[in-house]
């Protein structure tokens, strides 16, 4: 029987060997990489708590930075776990749907945060080069209608992407050098024809990635300019203050993510440059945007001496009874 005359995959499940070297160390990767995914979940969770919770907060610059929050907890969500099941027991099977579906919300979660960092840095932008019309540019309207067109855009493009490939044939090997099933690893198993999917990533996806981080070049150029033009050393030293953890983020993100791509053979270093902006970057973008900012810092020690307090009111209750 000719295998194209059905659609069902000869291939039903693909096994993610993970980091095959570190035998002796494992139980320690493994608490590591636990704690590390829970800090992210906590500092992530505490961003979106905070901005929802202090009305001083509620401006366009925040907004976008709880959906940054939200697509990191995905994204780290859609990897962490199943890297903590590969450390524990050296490799694991997943089955091919398994596969695709964290392929789909890797994929949606990574382009999210390609748009949010690129809308972050017009947000700059205009806050810094053209402050007498931020309000009337960055109102809540234009900040609904980015994220809702963001979320229909990547959710439709992975989405496509994924129903490419279960189309696509695997008949063997079934082996992944890695700790998820990213893009070229499932390509290389695939026996079919894999032009369409390769060309839908040329055409879909590369521009998602190479348009947002040419926007933030021209946007942080531009405030470069601007602030070298101020004539107070102070101002320019406020001014780059309130821009300077969102362009850490976006060297440190696009750094790893450039990085990893122009590796092609070089199997080890792809899967440590895919750990920091898969596991490193959701964890530390938290912690930049809360440690350097002193709104953030104010709104978080006042919410927590309300939690303490309101702890403390119910135990002096409990013993009074």
């Amino acid at each position: 029987m000719n295998i194209h005359s059905t659609n069902v995959s000869l291939v039903t499940e693909i096994i993610l060997l993970g980091f095959q070297n570190i035998q002796n160390l494992r139980i320690f990767f493994f608490l590591l990489l636990l704690a590390i995914f829970c800090v992210t979940l906590c500092g992530n969770l505490l961003i979106i708590v905070v901005v929802s919770y202090s009305r001083s907060l509620h401006s366009p610059m925040y907004f976008f930075l709880t959906q940054l929050a939200f697509s990191d907890i995905l994204l780290s969500t859609s990897i962490v776990p199943n890297l903590l099941s590969l450390i524990l027991y050296e490799g694991r099977s997943v089955s091919f749907v398994g596969c695709l579906t964290q392929f789909y919300f890797f994929t949606a979660s990574g382009e999210l945060e390609c748009l949010l960092l690129a809308v972050m840095s017009y947000d700059r932008y205009q806050a810094i080069c053209n402050p007498l019309h931020y309000a009337t540019v960055m109102d809540l309207a234009f900040c609904l209608k980015a994220i809702v067109a963001f979320w229909m855009i990547i959710l439709a493009i992975a989405l496509m992407f994924s129903i490419t490939m279960s189309y696509l044939w695997f008949c063997g090997p079934n082996v992944i050098d890695h700790f998820f099933c990213d893009f070229d690893p499932i390509l290389e198993l695939s026996c079919s024809d894999t032009f369409i999917i390769k060309t839908e990533g040329l055409f879909l996806v590369l521009p998602l990635i190479i348009f947002p981080f040419t926007l933030i070049m021209i946007s942080y150029i531009s405030i470069i300019v601007t602030i070298l033009k101020m004539s107070s050393v102070t101002m320019r030293y406020k001014t780059f203050s309130t821009s300077g953890s969102h362009l850490a983020v976006v060297s440190m993100y696009y750094g790893s993510l450039f990085s990893m791509y122009s590796f092609k053979n070089w199997e080890s270093e792809k899967k440590i440059l895919s750990l920091l902006y898969t596991v490193v970057t959701p964890l530390l973008n938290p912690m930049i945007y809360s440690l350097s900012n002193n709104e953030m810092k104010k709104v978080i020690k006042i919410l927590f001496r309300k939690i303490s307090t309101f702890f403390c009111q119910q135990e002096n209750t409990i013993w009074s009874i």
